[in-house]
């Protein structure tokens, strides 16, 4: 199957299918990058299996990810804390 029998099938132009691909490709490719820097392993795996056109990448990237507090985990935070009273 060709480019053009894809587009077809759904009803667009060769033009509009690569613009769609390129805007999920980006979004996605962002959303992984940043729940791999947080250790999201959850989200990371949910980002690759789920394909919601980019909404659901875009979602975690403006608003989950936010909630998470940056990627630092509590461990992380309990540890610097610690550090931060021995060092005084």
């Amino acid at each position: 199957m060709d480019l053009n029998q894809i587009a077809a099938s759904y009803g667009v132009s060769n033009f509009m299918l690569i613009t769609l691909l390129i805007w999920i490709l980006v979004w996605k490719a962002w959303a992984l990058w940043i729940s791999a820097r947080a250790g999201s392993k959850g989200w990371f795996i949910a980002l690759i299996v789920v394909n919601t056109l980019g909404i659901l990448e875009i979602l975690y990237i403006f608003i989950f990810s936010k909630r998470s507090g940056g990627g630092e985990s509590e461990e992380t935070l309990v540890v610097e804390e610690t550090i931060t009273e021995i060092e005084r």
